[in-house]
């Protein structure tokens, strides 16, 4: 039942009291702020990690040619692995449990990208048609790169849509129409767009590796070989790299064990460790706000004393005027939940809007001028993606604070309701 003497009671020792319940509210206050916005940066970080990770195929295995650290069977050590053509096929012929593969070869130099009097500088990547599902190409207008464009050495390329904006004005169609690479003609068949994963897709021109091969004078070297493996689990993963390790020792004579002479990057055992980082980060984020949150419940216990203590001969008139205990503990209380509840819920409000502050993108505008000056590219910070936080999970909080926030003023309330009213009214 509402009780508006009651309530009018603790608004009028709240007045009278601003700032001992200012204080009081913001340490519980601040535990909610830093719980929200700890979690929101966890998972910002989660995101933003995850979605670095997903530019690739999770299920995806690289291979990077390096040198060997080791003489082995009568080669001498620091000799240089050079990947071929014929290193993509015996991956691709020997472990059955790929997917999708493709090599990529990088052109020599730095290629000069035209269109009419349109220059521009982009990453050039020469690759087979399944490096669209390991890397997760999203495709915008027309068609990526077919099995016949690399039989046929076609001279064609799928370009990224900043590629296009910059050489052929933004938003238009050019697909059927020509770039040049070094003075080459290459046909535009497709236009690839930013994927969740990866806004560097824009960027990218794709060209068949077949065709840049005999064009740029790459003989049949590649630069690396990717491949995905299904559904993989981690173990069979991790037996898939060791097997593809041994193909490849054993036809470029080097060590098996030497881990130098290639790197071998499981993004399935990458994903895993990550996930086990997260969770200890998650342990540890939930650590730190949780000491916060006792903090500011130890601060609502203490303040609830001293407001026991300042009242102790108010106490005890209403006791000598007929107030039973429960109504004495229950005042206390009341006040002590209703403080709690009002300071975490402004906490709460305060961290989901900061959170919201930072995806707005407001404060890159606020200071870009600044770190411009400092030669720091704001866009280039992509740590935290969509930092945000589950509201159930903070209103649950909340609710436990509150909860504990009660238990927290129980003493002074118990102490309160014993005091006998001779001995209250002789308090000085």
């Amino acid at each position: 039942m509402f009780d508006l003497d009651k309530w009018q009671e603790i608004f009028e020792t709240i007045r009278r009291n601003r700032l001992r319940t200012l204080l009081t509210g913001f340490s519980v206050g601040w535990g909610i702020f830093m719980l929200v916005l700890l979690l929101g940066a966890g998972k910002g970080l989660e995101n933003g990690v995850t979605r670095e990770i997903a530019s690739d195929a999770i299920n995806s295995i690289f291979i990077f040619p390096g040198r060997t650290a080791e003489a082995y069977k009568g080669y001498k050590a620091g000799r240089r692995i050079r990947f071929t053509n014929d290193d993509y096929e015996l991956i691709k012929n020997g472990i059955p449990e790929v997917e999708y593969i493709s090599s990529r070869f990088y052109i020599p130099g730095t290629p000069i990208i035209s269109r009419q009097n349109n220059f521009g500088s982009f990453s050039i990547r020469c690759v087979h048609p399944g490096h669209q599902q390991v890397e997760n190409t999203a495709i915008d207008l027309g068609r990526y790169l077919t099995e016949r464009d690399l039989s046929d050495y076609r001279k064609v390329a799928v370009i990224g849509r900043r590629v296009r904006d910059a050489l052929f004005g933004e938003g238009v169609n050019p697909i059927g129409q020509d770039i040049k690479i070094n003075n080459f003609a290459f046909t535009v068949v497709g236009v690839s767009k930013e994927s969740i994963a990866d806004a560097g897709e824009e960027e990218v021109i794709y060209l068949p590796i077949t065709t840049a091969q005999r064009i740029f004078n790459g003989k049949n070297e590649i630069n690396r070989i990717i491949f995905t493996m299904g559904d993989a689990t981690l173990d069979e993963s991790k037996d898939i790299a060791r097997r593809v390790r041994q193909l490849v020792a054993e036809r470029h004579h080097f060590n098996p064990k030497d881990r130098q002479a290639i790197w071998v990057r499981n993004n399935i055992e990458n994903f895993q460790e990550f996930q086990n980082v997260m969770m200890g980060m998650r342990i540890f984020i939930w650590f730190i706000a949780v000491g916060t949150l006792m903090a500011g419940i130890i601060g609502v216990g203490n303040i609830m004393l001293i407001v026991v203590k300042e009242r102790t001969k108010e106490i005890g008139i209403r006791k000598a005027l007929g107030a039973t205990p429960n109504s004495i503990i229950g005042l206390i209380l009341q006040e002590s939940v209703f403080i709690t509840t009002i300071s975490g819920y402004l906490g709460i409000l305060l961290g989901i809007a900061t959170l919201e502050f930072y995806n707005s993108g407001v404060w890159l505008e606020l200071f870009q001028s600044f770190n411009m000056m400092q030669g720091v590219d704001l866009n280039a910070i992509d740590i935290f993606y969509n930092p945000s936080i589950d509201l159930g999970v903070a209103f649950r909080a909340m609710i436990l604070l509150v909860v504990a926030g009660a238990f927290a003023g129980l003493m002074p309330a118990y102490r309160a309701a014993k005091i006998r009213p001779i001995v209250a009214l002789r308090e000085e």
